[in-house]
């Protein structure tokens, strides 16, 4: 594998780091520690391997619909999402750099980032520059997408005790719900018209992304009022 495809397979990844660090303006994140998200992200694609294993022994895309929606969100969706959970909220949450909202957004995009970085240059790896291409613009942004749900909500969990689970609960949900989806949509090969549809949530879920981005980088309070929608 070349340098060129390395480089291509990684650095969409990296460059939405460097923006969400760019949107973190007022309480800047230990760079270390940024960096120890990342390789978390890396680290996590190795037990959403094993869980996708495990849970390919149980169900299939086989093609039929029902399938291809169980294996999306309870196989797929669900290894990979709760592998990048676990390190936000089980090793970064309680760390006293954890000190803002916004914080639960730039570290989960880290250890996004970090995922998606590693499982492209396997991608890469095997497709060539064709497959590079076509991941830049699709599952990097939809790994970032999932990212910044799932950190929007361990993020408000932080500072608000009173609703401290649900938020939480949340913030495992959505992302499962939300890359199902994408998969599920993806999946289609008897109605390929239908992949088309995972394209375009992933557009409308990155536009309100940005929305989310744009009012929790105004603030640098715990006031979680100000970053809720």
């Amino acid at each position: 594998m070349s340098i060129t495809l390395i480089a291509l397979a990684i650095a969409p990844a990296l460059a939405f780091c460097g923006y969400i660090i760019h949107k973190d303006r007022f309480n800047k994140e230990p760079f270390l520690l940024l960096i120890l998200a990342f390789v978390f992200g890396i680290f996590s694609v190795f037990p959403a391997v094993i869980g996708t294993l495990i849970g390919t022994n149980f169900i299939q895309d086989n093609g039929n619909f029902i399938n291809t929606a169980l294996f999306s969100f309870l196989v797929v969706a669900l290894s990979e999402e709760y592998a990048k959970f676990f390190f936000l909220r089980y090793i970064l949450f309680n760390r006293k750099d954890f000190n803002e909202p916004l914080d639960g957004i730039v570290y989960a995009v880290m250890i996004g980032m970090g995922f998606a970085s590693f499982e492209n240059v396997l991608y890469v790896a095997e497709g060539g520059l064709g497959v590079a291409i076509v991941r830049m613009l699709t599952a990097v942004p939809a790994h970032a997408v999932f990212a910044v749900f799932m950190g929007y909500y361990i993020g408000l969990a932080k500072f608000d005790i009173t609703h401290k689970n649900e938020l939480i609960r949340k913030g495992l949900i959505y992302p499962i719900l939300l890359h199902g989806a994408y998969d599920f949509f993806l999946l289609q090969k008897n109605i390929p018209a239908l992949s088309f549809l995972a394209i375009i949530g992933l557009w409308f879920s990155g536009k309100y992304v940005l929305y989310i981005l744009r009012k929790s980088s105004n603030h640098s309070s715990t006031r979680v009022d100000d970053f809720k929608e």
